[in-house]
């Protein structure tokens, strides 16, 4: 092959040079090492269906993992709010605890740790609706047994204030598809959620036990309801409801901004409390609306701070 001009490397070339200079790379091949094999994918169909294969075994094996982590926790939760229901239930059997305090704190408790088992499920998609098993089958529970369709008086005793079947299907009911709904809708990344169970497990319980035994001072529009009650739910609302979002966020499923989470947390504490206080004439579950009134302001609030 001819060439037009020579460029020998490292000397000057002007510019009238460089214009008609054509540089041809001729010759530039890279040899494989001896005795090593080389592929060509285009041209090798059974190489291709071998990496196809092996990436779907590798995907099905790290689905199966998972579902074994979500199988596994589901029970673990689920053998755990058994315990925790027989427990108190033996307890108001003894009569070591009274029967409006251990429906109380089984409202307080079980949620809470409902809440608190998010991270020990997977990171698969379908770990939510592993968690949301728990509440769901304690759903068909309160209905089986608030239709009478079967009977269970420690049930009915623990989760009750007048230990009627019938009462399963109001507030018990209200609470687990709460549950369920947080789990499926917000999960584990999301503060609305957190914070929405927060106030109707920590602040709702408490403001109950409170105000039975220090309410004597009422609500000039609601005689239901009492000062001390108020106070509480907005006080330990608040408290429970910060201390789950440090928790969640301490595990890397947000990030916030502390200083404006604060005032969003005491704004949703205030609200919820409002709410709980008003008198509804029995129209309106405490475990309905102080969980939607949160979700409500958690969620065009949170969206101003900065989550991350």
């Amino acid at each position: 092959m001819a060439y037009s001009t020579i460029v020998r490397l490292g000397s000057p070339v002007s510019a009238a040079t460089l214009s008609t200079t054509r540089i041809y790379l001729l010759h530039c091949h890279v040899t494989s090492p001896p005795n090593i094999p080389r592929y060509n994918t285009r041209q090798s169909p059974v190489l291709r269906r071998n990496l196809r294969a092996r990436a779907s075994l590798l995907s099905a094996v790290g689905d199966g993992s998972a579902m074994l982590q979500d199988a596994g926790a589901t029970v673990l939760v689920m053998g755990g709010a058994y315990a925790l229901v027989s427990t108190f239930d033996n307890l108001t059997r003894r009569n070591l605890i009274e029967q409006s305090l251990s429906r109380k704190l089984v409202h307080i408790l079980s949620g809470l740790l409902f809440l608190a088992a998010w991270p020990i499920f997977s990171t698969s998609t379908g770990a939510r609706y592993f968690a949301s098993l728990v509440p769901l089958i304690n759903c068909l529970r309160l209905l089986i047994h608030g239709l009478s369709l079967a009977t269970d008086e420690g049930l009915v005793k623990s989760v009750t204030r007048e230990g009627k079947p019938d009462e399963l299907l109001r507030g018990p009911l209200y609470y687990v598809l709460v549950l369920i709904l947080c789990a499926i809708v917000f999960w584990r990344d999301s503060p609305i959620g957190v914070i929405s169970l927060a106030m109707m497990c920590g602040g709702d319980g408490i403001a109950d036990i409170v105000g039975r035994r220090f309410g004597s001072q009422k609500l000039p529009y609601n005689q239901q309801k009492s000062w001390a009650g108020s106070v509480s739910m907005f006080l330990f609302g608040f408290l429970v409801s910060v201390g789950m979002l440090y928790y969640f966020s301490i595990l890397g499923y947000f990030k916030l901004y502390w200083v404006q989470t604060i005032e969003t947390v005491a704004l949703v504490s205030f609200v919820a409390t409002v709410v709980e206080s008003l008198p509804t004439g029995g129209l309106m579950d405490d475990n309905i609306s102080v969980p939607l009134a949160s979700m409500v302001i958690a969620f065009f609030s949170f969206g101003h701070i900065g989550i991350s």
